[in-house]
């Protein structure tokens, strides 16, 4: 029986496991990647493992997140980030050279490699024929000591392209479609691998937005294949020498099949606030615009800006439209600048902004009340951008240029222009100056830490008896921005647990931290796909600071389940959603002989106190996983085998 490109790559680093559906699997990791608002903390979590030198292959820490330096939490982090990179044998990407998937792709991801990055938009180097999937910092922390990372088999769906995209349509409609039919939740569980002919037509830069965009349907990585357009980047970026071939067998199986004729998109757009929430352009056209962003590690490469600039060349933004640019890496801004788009964007009125993610993670930028922001990024969670009653759009260079040109949401093929040609560039311009390499004296370098960087928090062994009151029931689709916020407000206490943990849950209940410290702890209630979203493990740490035992809901995203059983906190799901819906914020639960029973079958007995009953949970968890949990998380577990 065939291989599909999964299997391939899969069983060449396979340390544990047999690769079938579900099954519990440990492979090994290649490469690590970190950004400055996950860094911090893996690397002090990496630091109390006690080894001198990363044992991987290839790590580099970005600096892309925390850019706004309004105090001085931001720059002693970025210091701590450069001296613990040049001590421990990391490559370190200084703030400015731009945002971490953006210059991945263009450096170092390599076709067949393994890359573990904090960031949950990791897969976006799938786009190259690598494995890359985004994890919590601590996960990271256990690769760079040269640990496998373990995950559970994922099914493998393929979508077959077939046709080639029309007019004015972007390969982020393509991904916009899949994430209509499937929604932010049809893809937990899953690796996304493309082909089909529609394939071959797409540039790198095209298929890192669709490989961006995967972690929107919470799956565990989307994967390209290595073919002519894979050489044909990494010749242009003068690393030939990384590319190998690399293709399904031609009867390869998989789990499930989609298909796509390309020559039946059209312009798509996702309303506000999910991802999922998408529909033709044509249908929400004509509603006032007052915001246009472009660019993140989604549609911040050379060929989506150089668009952008053809079709606002010679022209003026409409007088109501801010409009932004951020070049997604210093490579990208400054070919731009020497082509003479750089130019013609400021021309037309756009305001450009650093090689960072700005805007995307309400890092500045933050629209007026209640107005429309087209954004070519890659969430819209509600609030995320800064302003409570945002209304963020998402949808590609194409129609964010033409609502910032008309002022209200416009389908491009509207314009009256023809679209915008722009080919590969034979060669990028190739300046590496701002990636520093380790010391080669690693004793002599002194690791700086601000006052801001606060010790790493520890939990002791999982208690037999957790008691406590029900502190927050939640619905469906509970994000980490609602657990832990992004923004500029939130993001500079990332390497202060203490600190950052006072804005816990603070969007859905400004009582919440005081609460939790008042009472010691408790339950917190979720729905479906709980912990969707960001890969911050913050969104963990905290609430076991706060003394979180064990989290209850319908289902869970699946980085956040990680981070949850990393941390020491129990992720348990309703065995009846009935009970879901008896439970009631206040009432006080009790599960006993815990550490008995979970290594005894998958379920646990709650204890509802409050209303004299009693309902079934399950946890689902692994051994390995029972055994994490036992020793208080990940941390403990690791120290405990070494």
């Amino acid at each position: 029986m065939g291989k599909n490109l999964v299997q391939k790559i899969f069983e060449s680093h396979l340390v544990r496991g047999r690769l079938e559906p579900r099954e519990d699997i440990a492979i090994s990791i290649d490469q690590t990647l970190t950004q400055d608002a996950t860094g911090t903390m893996a690397y002090l979590q990496f630091e109390v493992l006690g080894i001198p030198r990363v044992k991987t292959r290839l790590s580099v820490s970005y600096v892309d997140h925390n850019m706004l330096q309004t105090g001085f939490e931001n720059a002693d982090d970025h210091r701590f980030l450069q001296t613990f990179a040049a001590k421990y044998g990391i490559l370190f990407s200084k703030p400015g050279n731009g945002i971490c998937h953006q210059v991945h792709l263009e450096r170092f991801a390599k076709p067949g490699e393994t890359l573990l990055g904090s960031d949950s938009h990791t897969p976006n180097a799938g786009a190259m024929g690598m494995i890359a999937i985004g994890a919590g910092g601590l996960d990271v922390a256990i690769a760079m000591g040269g640990e496998p990372y373990y995950l559970k088999m994922p099914e493998v769906v393929l979508v077959r392209l077939k046709g080639r995209l029309g007019p004015w349509v972007s390969s982020k409609d393509i991904i916009l479609e899949i994430l209509r039919r499937l929604t932010v939740k049809g893809g937990v569980g899953k690796i996304f691998e493309f082909g089909g002919s529609g394939v071959k037509a797409l540039s790198i830069p095209e298929r890192a937005t669709i490989a961006n965009l995967g972690a929107e349907l919470g799956a565990t990585t989307t994967l390209f294949p290595s073919d002519k357009q894979t050489l044909e980047f990494l010749k242009a970026q003068e690393r030939e020498r990384d590319w190998i071939p690399l293709q399904p067998d031609p009867d390869a199986r998989y789990d499930q099949v989609i298909e796509i004729d390309l020559r039946k998109l059209e312009p798509l757009i996702a309303q506000p606030s999910s991802p999922d929430r998408v529909t033709p352009v044509r249908e929400a056209a004509g509603k006032e615009v007052k915001q246009v962003c472009i660019g993140s590690c989604n549609n911040s490469s050379y060929m989506d800006l150089m668009s952008v600039a053809k079709i606002l060349k010679g022209k003026k933004i409409h007088s109501n439209v801010s409009l932004t640019i951020t070049p997604g890496s210093k490579q990208v801004f400054e070919m731009i600048a020497r082509k003479g788009a750089l130019a013609d964007l400021i021309q037309a009125g756009a305001r450009i902004l650093e090689s960072a993610c700005g805007p995307c993670i309400g890092m500045g930028q933050a629209p007026s009340s209640d107005a429309v922001s087209i954004r070519t990024m890659n969430r819209n969670f509600q609030g995320r951008s800064g302003s409570p009653d945002d209304q963020i759009y998402l949808a590609s260079p194409y129609v964010a240029a033409a609502c910032a040109l008309r002022g209200i949401i416009t389908d491009p093929r509207e314009l009256g222009q023809k679209p915008p040609r722009v080919p590969m560039p034979r060669k990028f311009l190739i300046d590496d100056s701002m990636i520093l390499l380790p010391s080669p004296d690693p004793e002599k370098v002194a690791i700086e830490r601000g006052p801001n960087i606060k010790p790493l928090p520890t939990r002791a062994h999982l208690e037999d008896l957790i008691e406590g009151k029900v502190l927050l029931k939640l619905g469906d689709h509970i994000t980490t921005d609602h657990i832990i916020p992004a923004g500029a407000r939130v993001l500079p206490l990332r390497s202060n647990i203490p600190a950052i943990s006072e804005h816990l849950f603070e969007r859905l209940d400004p009582d919440f931290f005081k609460k939790a410290i008042e009472l010691r702890g408790g339950f917190v209630v979720g729905g479906e796909n709980y912990g969707q979203g960001s890969s911050r493990e913050h969104a963990a740490l905290a609430p076991m600071f706060v003394g979180i035992r064990a989290i209850i809901a319908k289902s869970y995203a699946r980085i956040h389940r990680s981070n949850l059983i990393n941390f020491g906190i129990l992720p348990l799901t309703f065995k009846d959603e009935k009970d879901y819906e008896r439970i009631e914020q206040g009432n006080q639960l009790r599960i006993e002989k815990i550490r008995d029973r979970l290594q005894a079958n998958g379920s646990l007995t709650i204890q509802n106190v409050t209303q004299g009953s009693a309902f079934e949970v399950s946890h689902g968890l692994n051994q390995r996983e029972i055994e994490m949990l036992l020793a208080g998380g990940l941390l403990n577990y690791t120290r405990l085998s070494a």
